[in-house]
């Protein structure tokens, strides 16, 4: 027990340690917390009321980035699932394979998809395509991560019973194992979803079309009422795709 309070009272006072440089290099202020009335009052003033006539061209522009996220996000889906196979060390034909398969994943998650994004939109030109590559290749190293985490922790009874009965072994895993996993996957696949379509408007502003543009051209022309109609259709896109990937997981188990 003495050993154990004196490692967490190191650990403690590590925390402690990073908590204050932390809040010293963000500039951490408490007065400022106090202040937070201003912005509330700036809200009040600008963001009121709201422009209705812009409706009609921000669902335009909201089914823009709900593309963009949705595709790519099943795009990368439809690539990591049989990548994740060869990332997963129960299944991986090799180590040097498995190894491999892992580090070119963590090479691709490690790239934000706003470098990716400022990347295409240089070279390929301005517009949505260049966001949809950018969320299909984050995804990919993010999904193909976390499905072969779950492929890794899959039961392997079922997997046995296919050999048993003659099957190959990349039949085998791949009838046993994907039905075991999908659930997980497609929530997996929904998250990374709402996750695209914040990225989405992050792209937009950088040139890839969609609310995220509308959104920055509004800033830019002090058109606040405008800007906070965007942020409306937003809240409620995401609210909606939370529902229905909440829906379609319940069907699904």
């Amino acid at each position: 027990m003495v050993w154990f309070r004196k490692r967490l009272i190191v650990y403690v006072l590590f925390i402690a340690l990073a908590v204050l440089l932390s809040a010293l290099k963000v500039e951490l202020s408490f007065v400022a917390l106090f202040q937070l009335e201003n912005t509330w009052d700036f809200i009040q003033r600008n963001f009121w009321p709201l422009r209705w006539e812009l409706l009609p061209y921000l669902l335009q522009q909201s089914l823009i980035t709900l593309s963009v996220a949705f595709l790519g996000t099943l795009a990368a889906l439809c690539v990591a699932l049989p990548i994740s196979f060869l990332a997963a060390s129960t299944t991986s034909a090799s180590k040097a394979g498995y190894y491999a398969v892992r580090s070119s994943l963590s090479l691709v998650r490690s790239v934000p998809e706003i470098v990716f994004g400022l990347i295409f939109v240089v070279s390929l030109g301005l517009g949505p395509f260049a966001a949809l590559l950018a969320v299909f290749l984050h995804n990919v190293g993010v999904l193909g991560k976390l499905i072969s985490e779950l492929i890794e922790a899959a039961e392997p009874g079922p997997q046995e019973a296919m050999k048993s009965v003659g099957s190959s072994r990349r039949i085998g895993q791949i009838f046993s194992i994907i039905p075991q996993i999908w659930p997980n996957v497609l929530s997996h696949y929904f998250y990374r979803f709402e996750v695209a379509i914040r990225t989405s408007l992050v792209l937009g502003m950088i040139g890839g079309g969609g609310l995220g543009q509308s959104l920055m051209n509004y800033y830019n022309s002090l058109a606040y009422e405008a800007m906070a109609t965007a942020i409306i259709i937003i809240m409620i896109l995401v609210i909606v795709v939370d529902i229905m990937g909440g829906i379609v997981r319940k069907r699904v188990i």
